[in-house]
């Protein structure tokens, strides 16, 4: 998507239709948009960390060179507020308790030495120093930072909000670069295994799409995060393999995951967020348990038919040599 500039939000924290733009890179298109508009939630970006890694061009172009459209047209005409989605994909490897590991090897992969020894997750902080991963992950970073720097030098208070792991109704469910729940709903709503690379013990953070609209609002409405990164997670981790055996269950599938023992370039072994900072700046706190959440997104499947591409998009990445 390349479309989101300035989402509404409902007093629950449910996301509504945004105003849209089209191409963020259409300069004339975003001078037009920010007319008479008070405040701007920057959401357009291309996703999808595998893909990043071969239309490389691509991504650079509409995250990096599409940010800084927007803001060549915000310097011009300055607004109240800019909110920016960033990614916890720029942190690479989470924080750990005896320190930093490291990221991982190629040859560490081949191994299939998935962990790092006698290292302990533990949830990661702002504080954690990014550590680029991928094309991807490098071009959110440039959002972030292009956004803040940009904010202080023309005076606009600006906030960006560190998403983990967001699923909920409406995703993506034919892209099979988004959100792992979105690909696993496709799979399993097409009667087939959820395929889980690594053997699947890897930990994420899964947060509800009302919960990041709910985040957002605050971001928009107060003063306590402006000119920070800040973290939106659920503060809580599961590992891949439960987190799909819980899908299979939410949706009346249970098709055990096919554990492949790949590897993909550009994967981190476990990542989730500490949401301490969150907490003191935006007064946020999550709300919605994982397991509430996935009946929620399951309710929002039923019926639905999403064409399954995870086969082909696996095998472009064998093909370019980035998965093993």
């Amino acid at each position: 998507m390349l479309d989101s500039l300035v989402p509404q939000v409902h007093e629950d924290g449910a996301a509504v239709e945004p105003d849209v733009v089209g191409d963020v890179r259409d300069a004339a298109a975003v001078r037009r948009a920010l007319e008479s508009v008070d405040s701007v939630v920057h959401l357009a970006s291309r996703v999808g960390v595998g893909q990043s890694m071969y239309e490389m061009a691509e991504y650079t172009s509409a995250n990096s060179v599409g940010t800084a459209v927007l803001l060549e047209a915000l310097a011009e005409r300055p607004v109240r507020k800019l909110v920016v989605a960033s990614s916890m994909s720029i942190y690479g490897e989470g924080a750990y308790r005896e320190g930093d590991p490291g990221e991982r090897t190629r040859e560490q992969l081949e191994r299939r030495e998935w962990d790092f020894a006698g290292y302990e997750p533990v949830p990661t902080p702002e504080t954690k120093r990014a550590a680029l991963s991928s094309i991807y992950a490098l071009t959110k970073y440039d959002q972030e930072r292009a956004c803040l720097v940009a904010g202080a030098a023309y005076g606009i208070p600006t906030v960006a909000l560190r998403l983990f792991n967001v699923y909920g109704p409406g995703q993506a469910l034919s892209n099979p670069y988004t959100g792992v729940l979105a690909i696993f709903a496709s799979r399993l709503l097409n009667g087939r295994p959820p395929r889980v690379f690594e053997d699947g013990e890897q930990r994420r953070d899964f947060v509800s799409v009302r919960d990041v609209a709910r985040a957002f609002r605050l971001a928009l409405e107060g003063d306590g995060a402006d000119g920070r990164a800040v973290n939106v997670g659920s503060g809580r981790s599961v590992t891949v393999n439960a987190l799909a055996e819980l899908l299979g269950r939410t949706v009346g599938k249970e098709i055990a995951p096919e554990v492949t023992g790949e590897f993909r370039v550009g994967d981190v072994r476990h990542c989730f967020a500490d949401v301490s900072l969150a907490r003191e700046t935006l007064g946020f706190e999550p709300q919605v348990a994982l397991e509430d959440g996935m009946a929620e997104l399951a309710d929002w499947l039923a019926g639905r038919a999403p064409v399954d591409r995870v086969d082909e998009a696996t095998a472009e990445l064998a093909r370019r040599g980035l998965t093993g």
